[in-house]
């Protein structure tokens, strides 16, 4: 039976030893059967529990939660070092050299006057990044994950037409509603597809792939 590393090791040493330990032939058996497709729920799950964690101010829970986060990571990379891809340093090192070269206002001669422009140079560094590689985003609607809950994904994909003219902004209306008549509205809406037998999720997502679908063909004449 193989020993557990030593404590006077590094912790995220620890944590790495014992991440090839249960996936060793001797290992755990529920750890050796996982690849990276098997585990990609575990991950959102994990994230879910860490905003429940943030949200109750629970300092406990949040070091537990930012361990099964962290845990999900070592374990992919273990999973990707057993293919020869990548290991848990090369994670780190794209990981350290990317924010590097994306804050060159903290670690170069750029000047910056708010958030705003962060953010732009931000976007503007990324897109360098990946011009002329297959991860290359050539539409204003790329990189929104396809995968968020579907009300985030529809706010994501809607500022980012209106950012590139490829939806009109909606006037704003006569009287501006408050966040308590929005969230009854939403909640009024959930309940009407709960009372049909529909899910809201699936409904909000075939509209954003119609209108996505509109917005790139847009996107397209324009080129």
């Amino acid at each position: 039976m193989p020993r557990s590393p030593s404590r006077k090791l590094p912790p995220i040493r620890q944590v790495l030893a014992i991440m090839a330990m249960l996936r060793a032939p001797d290992g755990c058996p529920w750890d050796r059967e996982q690849d990276h497709r098997t585990l990609r729920w575990h991950a959102v799950e994990e994230v879910y529990e860490l905003l429940d964690a943030i949200e109750a101010a629970d300092d406990h829970e949040l070091a537990e939660e930012l361990g099964d986060v962290l845990l999900q990571v070592v374990f992919h990379a273990q999973l990707a070092q057993e293919r020869g891809a990548f290991d848990f340093n090369a994670v780190c090192q794209r990981l350290a050299d990317k924010l590097v070269r994306r804050h060159p206002h903290v670690f170069g001669d750029l000047r910056v006057k708010d958030v705003d422009q962060v953010w732009a140079n931000w976007e503007k560094i990324k897109k360098t990044e990946k011009h002329g590689t297959r991860h290359e985003r050539p539409s204003a609607l790329d990189g929104v994950p396809r995968h968020l809950p579907g009300l985030m994904r529809a706010q994501k994909l809607i500022k980012r037409a209106r950012q590139a003219k490829l939806a009109e902004v909606e006037p704003a209306p006569n009287s501006r509603p408050t966040k308590t008549q929005v969230a009854a509205e939403l909640f009024r809406l959930a309940e009407l597809c709960q009372a049909q037998g529909w899910s809201a999720e699936e409904l909000l997502g075939r509209e954003l792939k119609r209108r996505e679908r509109a917005w790139r063909r847009r996107e397209h004449t324009r080129k």
